[in-house]
């Protein structure tokens, strides 16, 4: 199980280096372009997108059957990207561990499927996939924390500055900021990249 958990941990960190090569491309001064992608999105064509899909839906029902985990796959395809979920009628053992402690196995497993689908596509793949809804509880955290760092700049004056988290959950991070009429932006490199909330 510890060989297991330190390829996930491995194959997390390239997840970072990837997408946050990706994001210093999009981020702007005031981090709120960090999807600045979506231009290229609209290009991409709905067929594309639901090829994406079902590749990853196969790769992954493959992958539960291998480790005996109960889950029904769920695709949705909006704004230019595909959305898989994984999820159990019960509470299953297996998903939580899919998931891993902050989301670490569940990155690790997005990267592999979208490493699936570069296989059998050629074309690189920024699917998003949840398990037992992780990352719609994470959006609600990340929602909470924007709003937290938008109410103690506005009462300080001070910037405040965030933990490090992934580009995806950056982008959630820079639209609440957005919507909350502050500014955020992305600073440092690799794992420690993470955001900053000012007034100007």
């Amino acid at each position: 199980m510890s060989a297991e958990s330190t390829e996930h941990a491995i194959s997390a960190e390239a997840i970072e280096d990837q997408d946050d090569a990706l994001s210093a491309v999009q981020d702007t001064e005031q981090g709120t372009n960090e999807g600045a992608d979506d231009s290229e999105e609209t290009g991409t064509s709905a067929s594309r997108l639901e090829e994406e899909g079902d590749v990853a839906a196969d790769y992954l029902e493959e992958l539960l059957d291998i480790a005996d985990i109960d889950g029904d796959i769920d695709i949705e395809v909006r704004n230019g990207r595909t959305y898989i979920s994984i999820v159990a009628e019960e509470e299953s053992a297996g998903l939580e561990n899919l998931v891993g402690k902050d989301g670490e196995v569940l990155e690790a497993l997005q990267e592999l499927t979208r490493l699936a689908v570069l296989s059998a596509t050629e074309n690189r793949s920024r699917l998003v996939l949840d398990i037992n809804g992780y990352r719609s509880e994470r959006a609600g955290e990340l929602q909470k924390l924007a709003e937290d760092a938008v109410g103690s700049v506005k009462e300080s004056g001070e910037a405040v500055a965030l933990a490090p988290m992934s580009a995806y959950e950056r982008k959630i991070v820079h639209d609440a900021v957005a919507d909350l009429g502050l500014i955020s932006e992305s600073e440092g490199e690799g794992a420690d990249r993470h955001i900053v909330v000012s007034s100007d």
